[in-house]
């Protein structure tokens, strides 16, 4: 559905409502555009949007169906932006991503929003405050998205970060658990955000070097620190995913290391039993002619036998730290 239709004369939106085949109409000279804002159209709501700004069939195929790879490209006078919108939702550890597609061209700005990260209504009202920066054009509204959508990525990082220390400590310490599920989700959820972010990495930073016209030039500067924090945050990313390999690895390692001390305990306890178990076994056959079977201290004798074995066992399996 249409969220939102608006024209903008020189950094101001003008009063009133537009309905959208007006919108383009009412744009005028170079410092007059419109910006429509739709939420999860349908095919059909979307086609006299389509009609009206003449768009070209791919981007709309793109903006309909959603989940689509982050990119930047070009058809004829037209940019289109394929944005991921991330937010971290803590009782389930998992980051969840949404997408901002945009449309720019020549008097117009089309943003199409699917899911429930990053809401474009606060944007929409800090652009509309700043009537300096909006005179630049529709480049300007596109800046405001793509820096949004940046800056949300920060909170989701910080929940990742959390997850990551605690699981950490949890690797570290004294009690016997293994984390491994634990591990292997958060460098899933890691994978899944560096793939929403490493593709625009390239996209924001042609933007930020000035190579499309559709960006007026004082507003390149404000994509150069776009770009630097985007850079920022798929760094971290990439720090994430080698730091839960790590851990991973050192789960693993002591998982393996507890395994062993399992194996040499059970070993020396096997051990302190078979003495006894022989002795009394070899005793226990019933054969008429056997060694001390008719002496007097013959059972005490075997007794103590088995008691002093078993503790000369005993302190060499304590000193060498099997038990």
């Amino acid at each position: 559905m249409i969220v939102d239709c608006a024209v903008y004369d020189e950094g101001r939106r003008r009063v009133g409502e537009f309905q959208l085949h007006d919108a383009l109409r009412q744009c005028h000279g170079n410092d007059s555009f419109a910006w429509i804002g739709l939420y999860e159209p349908t095919e059909e709501e979307f086609d006299s949007v389509r009609r009206e700004f003449q768009l070209h069939e791919l981007a709309v195929e793109d903006a309909i169906n959603a989940h689509q790879r982050p990119k930047l490209e070009v058809y004829g006078d037209m940019l289109f932006l394929v944005l991921k919108t991330a937010r971290y939702v803590d009782s389930d550890e998992v980051v969840e991503f949404g997408e901002i597609l945009v449309f720019l061209g020549d008097g117009f700005i089309i943003t199409v929003r699917h899911g429930e990260a990053t809401a474009l209504h606060d944007v929409r009202e800090s652009v509309e405050s700043n009537s300096e920066l909006l005179q630049h054009g529709p480049g300007a509204v596109l800046h405001a998205i793509v820096d949004r959508v940046v800056d949300d990525y920060v909170p989701a990082l910080e929940g990742l970060r959390v997850d990551i220390e605690e699981v950490e400590n949890d690797v570290f310490s004294p009690e016997r658990r293994s984390s491994a599920q634990r591990i292997y989700f958060l460098k899933r959820e890691v994978l899944q955000f560096t793939r929403a972010t490493a593709p625009l990495v390239d996209p924001v930073n042609r933007l930020a070097q000035g190579r499309y016209d559709h960006v007026h030039e004082k507003v390149h500067p404000y994509f150069r620190d776009v770009d630097d924090h985007l850079v920022r945050v798929h760094e971290q990313l990439e720090a994430f995913s080698d730091l839960l390999t790590s851990v991973l690895s050192a789960n693993l390692t002591q998982v393996t290391v507890q395994q062993n001390e399992d194996v040499r305990k059970i070993s020396a306890a096997v051990a302190l039993i078979a003495v006894p178990t022989m002795i009394a076994g070899i005793y226990g056959m019933n054969f008429d002619h056997m060694p001390e079977l008719g002496w007097q201290y013959g059972y005490p004798l075997v007794v103590g036998i088995m008691v002093v074995v078993c503790t000369a066992l005993y302190r060499y399996f304590k000193r060498a730290g099997w038990l």
